[in-house]
């Protein structure tokens, strides 16, 4: 098996977490994302002590809210001493809405308007991770008119390309995100914070992509992000004491996939951070790290029913779902890999590869494709695994398709966390 949490019973179905996927469907209905909270605390544990033991003192992880947001997350970062990223008010919205400790949230994006800065400060956020010249100035009128200093990380482009995804590729110097160091950017966006009587730059954030297998990218990253910290602090007498890596960190979807040492990545780390900043004379900053997917892709799943098959002869076969680009528009966006099994039939040959296709009006809504799977009817329950981020976060109404509902497997058994939409819920603010 791909995960250590799954495995075939007795009845050839398959468990997670030692619960039957059969029942579960039967028990909540499909479509159905299922989440082994087990596994979420467990990672976010791997990088939470990872960070401390070691980087410097005040290092964090600080989940990536993009990836996964409902308020039950929140609670459980906040169980776990977590940090988060938001990239909307509506993700902030949430965070507080689950009681999360706010002055551990870092509020990222390209367009924060000013609705997005009143409310942010309203609620007590701790950083904003600045990205343009505007934004600097709306956050300085904005805390100005409170009479406050506002704590804000500036995001840097390093001008790296860690060779992933060009769609989630996020590090180089032609990206909307940020100001690049390249071009001098970087400099006069420092500058021009540290001369803002409300502006109270903590340090620096940078993210250069996503599903990154080698930790040597990241240290590439770390080394030109502190590079430009000491020359900071000697052409401006600024020194950070932060410095935000981001996220990216992969995780395996498919066999053969390598496994990642989440630990061993983070010691690399740490130790280029204190060997570049011996090298450079300088306090070494506190490493912060935003995990999303690597925290909560692989505890998800997500359940389909089964409605047709279909052959075409010297074409391909079929096999159509209850679900589709709806709650999992990845492999139409990106081609993205994914394990397709047959959660109630997991003992049964293949009888020949399939296209699992979605629901939608759509020809691309497509699952997976050339997919071994045994022969297949309508009402065989079909798992996809490794859906535990960038699935519900950008799952669509598209079709006027409700999405799914999410149930936890928490230590006292499963629990909804997240309700699913009816068709009433379709049209409650339609006018």
């Amino acid at each position: 098996m791909l995960y250590p949490n799954l495995s075939v019973n007795d009845a050839g179905h398959l468990t997670v977490a030692g619960h039957d996927t059969t029942e579960l469907a039967a028990r909540y209905g499909t479509p159905l994302m299922i989440l082994d909270e087990a596994v979420i605390r467990s990672r976010c544990r791997t990088y939470k002590g990872a960070l401390e033991r070691f980087c410097p003192a005040g290092s964090l992880p600080a989940f990536a809210s993009k990836a996964l947001c409902f308020k039950r997350i929140y609670e459980i970062m906040a169980e776990e001493g977590m940090g988060i990223d938001v990239v909307s008010s509506g993700d902030l919205y949430t965070a507080k809405a689950a009681g999360f400790p706010l002055e551990r949230a870092f509020f990222h994006g390209t367009n924060k308007t000013d609705r997005d800065i009143r409310f942010a400060m309203d609620s007590g956020l701790g950083y904003f991770v600045c990205d343009n010249a505007a934004e600097l100035d709306a956050i300085e009128a904005e805390a100005a008119r409170r009479g406050v200093r506002q704590k804000i990380l500036l995001r840097l482009t390093p001008g790296i390309d860690p060779h992933t995804h060009a769609k989630i590729n996020t590090g180089k110097v032609d990206s909307k995100f940020g100001a690049a160091i390249e071009t001098g950017q970087a400099e006069a966006l420092v500058c021009a914070a540290l001369g803002k009587a409300h502006i109270d730059l903590r340090g620096y954030h940078c993210h250069i992509g996503s599903q990154i297998f080698e930790h040597g990218p990241f240290c590439d990253a770390a080394r030109i992000m502190l590079a430009f910290t000491a020359d900071m602090a000697r052409r401006h007498g600024y020194l950070a004491e932060l410095l935000n890596l981001g996220g990216g960190m992969a995780v395996p979807y498919v066999e053969g996939d390598p496994a990642i040492d989440y630990v061993a990545n983070i010691a690399a780390i740490g130790a280029l951070v204190e060997e570049v900043c011996t090298g450079h004379g300088i306090k070494a900053p506190a490493i912060l790290m935003e995990p999303g997917r690597s925290i909560v892709a692989d505890a998800g799943l997500t359940l389909y029913t089964v409605g047709s098959t279909k052959t075409i002869p010297g074409f391909r076969n079929y096999v159509s779902i209850d679900g589709g680009m709806t709650d999992n528009p990845r492999y139409t966006l990106y081609q993205s890999a994914y394990t397709v099994l047959a959660a109630g039939r997991m003992k049964d040959t293949p009888a020949g590869e399939y296209t699992v296709a979605g629901c939608c009006c759509e020809s691309g809504d497509l699952i997976q494709e050339n997919v071994p799977l045994p022969a297949l009817s309508r009402g065989d329950l079909l798992c996809v695994l490794t859906t535990g981020a960038y699935n519900f976060s950008m799952a669509s109404n598209y079709n006027r398709v409700p999405r799914p509902a999410v149930v936890m497997l928490g230590k006292n058994g499963p629990y909804e966390a997240v309700r699913r939409e009816s068709w009433e819920d379709l049209v409650r603010n339609d006018c």
